[in-house]
This record gives structure tokens, sequence and C-alpha cells, in this order.
């Protein structure tokens, strides 16, 4: 079948909107037309970074209605809502232990170009085009695995779940699954973009006695305040590190960094009190450079907001439905044809999350 994407032919590339071959979803894959998809900063990886083969077709939260599905397919049928997360291969360790996230091929099935059986379901010209994050959601259509398929309700716009795919499950899984703060307990938030609000969003929902947003953007941090943020800092203004040791007497129970910035990183580790716990989300330099890393603290590494989507995102779906976690507040929409200024958006910061509608 003939679809449009959004094709990456070579690193640092814009993409270009083309014509591509999109095969039948073989068993237990699911072909799903495509409504909106979000962007994330994996996606600019994808483009500028070389982490997936090129050609390809990138975009990994993609948002949808399925056509058609494979044989053994259960969990879905053609007219569904659904909501496409990360790949994974079911049959692992961590994957049969309920960590998906953790897939132990988790890099080659959603960077690798190839989908779980090792072969792709796009071409151009009879040349083969790279899946990416098991899904390629810049297009028309798309064929995921059943793994990364998520049913979710039709009384909600669909054009504004894709985002939970990923970057929002990122940030809000780090707090409700991960770091589970305490009623009351405080946390320090580093980055105000979309992982780092959804984060912010969370930590309001558990009931965090102080949510501190730290960004170098003041628009951003006047919206973490409107999410649930008890005090903001810009970075730029402040000895970040000083003043939350002032609001929390001490230091925070937990701090999440959403930048990878090397002098941030070594904030989020020192702003923690002893005993804390310091979570990133994203790749991040050597922690043992940071002063105080061995005064019992806590590091972790979170992928994927440590979630299994299926059970996670109508969670998020119900606390969105119930006004808790009022995500759309992040949004800005683009129509296909503006995708590289979407990205540009993204980059300079005029865009919180923006969404791709086919």
């Amino acid at each position: 079948m003939k679809i449009t994407a959004a094709i990456t032919h070579e690193q640092g590339a814009e993409f270009k909107l083309e014509e591509l071959e999109i095969a039948e979803p073989q068993a237990n894959e699911v072909l799903i037309r495509i409504v909106a998809s979000g962007v994330c900063h994996t996606d600019v990886m994808g483009r500028d970074a070389a982490v997936t083969p090129y050609p390809a077709v990138l975009g990994h939260e993609g948002a949808g209605i399925v056509e058609k599905v494979g044989d053994s397919v259960s969990s879905v049928v053609p007219g569904d809502h659904v909501v496409l997360s990360f790949a994974s291969c079911g049959h692992c360790k961590n994957c049969l232990s309920g960590k998906p996230a953790y897939c132990s091929d988790f890099g080659i099935l959603n960077f690798g170009g190839n989908m779980l059986d090792g072969t792709t379901r796009l071409q151009q010209h009879g040349h083969r085009v790279s899946n990416f994050f098991g899904q390629s959601s810049f297009a028309t259509y798309a064929i995921a695995n059943e793994r990364s398929v998520v049913k979710v309700d039709k009384d909600v716009d669909l054009n504004l779940l894709g985002p939970l795919g990923c970057g929002i499950q990122t940030g809000s899984g780090a707090v409700f699954n991960s770091l589970k703060p305490s009623f009351g307990e405080s946390i320090v938030i580093f980055g105000a973009g979309g992982v780092g609000l959804s984060a912010v969003m969370a930590a309001k929902v558990v009931g965090c006695s102080k949510v501190i947003a730290v960004d170098v953007v003041d628009s951003r941090l006047e919206l973490a305040k409107e999410l649930g943020a008890t005090h903001v800092l810009n970075s730029k203004k402040v000895d970040v590190v000083e003043e939350i040791r002032r609001i929390t007497d001490g230091g925070t129970n937990y701090s999440l960094d959403t930048t990878g910035v090397p002098v941030v990183v070594s904030q989020a580790v020192e702003a923690i009190q002893v005993l804390g716990t310091a979570a990133f989300v994203i790749v991040a330099p050597d922690l043992s450079k940071s002063p105080t890393f061995t005064y019992g603290k806590r590091v972790i590494g979170i992928v994927e907001g440590d979630s299994v989507p299926q059970l996670f995102i109508p969670q998020l779906i119900e606390y969105y439905k119930d006004g808790r976690f009022p995500f759309d507040k992040l949004v800005k929409f683009y129509e296909f044809s503006e995708i590289n200024q979407a990205f540009a958006d993204s980059k300079s910061g005029i865009a919180v999350k923006p969404i791709i509608k086919m």
C-alpha cells in the first residue's frame, strides 16, 4: 500500500514528505492509520545523531485508528483508537518480569531499523527504509507489533494522545513508577520541557509538598507553576543548589534530571539530601565526578518511565479526564507539511510538545 511519510535520507537532513510502500501486517502486527504523532528529543537524535540506519522514517509517539490486524492479534480490532509506544521482545527476563522498558533487546528493536523478525515494513523504489521504535509514526500509516499498541478510550481527542507513548509517560512514570515519593516529600525537576513538566504534574498528583522546577526559559517556568510547581528557579539567575537547599531546609528527597547537561547532572546530585535519590531519564555523563556522589545518595537511570504502556497510558488518560493531569497544556499542533518547523520550534523553546497532525 502506498503511504506518505516524512523520510530522513541522511544524518542531519531535513524531513521530506515522500511516497513509500508499506507491507501488509504480519502475525502479531497491526496496521494503524496515523492521526497524529508527537515530536520528541529521541526523534531529534534519530535525525541528527545517526542512531538508526538511513534512510528512515522516524516518529515514535504515534496515535491513530486500527486499519487491519495480522494473524494472532487479539487485543485490538479495526476501528479501535490506539497509542503506539516503544518496542520490546516479550521473551527476555526483564520483559517477562513486567519491565519491558528494560528489554534486553531494547536498543536493537527501537533503533536498529527493523521489526521483531529482523526485516522492515517500509520500502521506496524497491529499497528498504528503516523502521524507528517499532512504529515509524511520521507517516499516514504505520505498522507496529501488538506489544507496542495500547487501546484507548474513544471519548478523548486522539490528536492529543501520541506523546503519552514516550515523552509524557517518561516524565510522569519517573515519578509514579520509579521514585514513588510519599505524600509530603519534596522533589526538584531539572528541565521544564515535555518530560519535565509531565513529572511536575505527576508530583502534584502524588502530593509532594515542594515541587521545584528548574529551567532557563521563564515562560516554561510560568507553565510549570500553572501545572503544579510550588517553586520555580531560573538557573541563569540564581545559584540553583543553594536555593534548593534553602527552600527544602537542606535538600530534596528526590531530583529528576531531564536535560543531560553535565553541570545540571552534578546539580541534580548535589541538590538532594543524604539518603535522597537522583534520577536521570537520558544518557548522562560520568556521575562519579559529582563532589557529593558518595554521601549516602542513590542514583538511578529510568527508561520510558519504568512503565508497562498497556497499563500506564490508560491510567494517565483517566487522570487527564479527571482534570488532574492536564497535559494538553503542553501541546502545540502542526500540519504534516510543517514538520520541519515543528522541530525548529521545539529546539528554540517556542513549542513545549509539538504534535504533527496527519
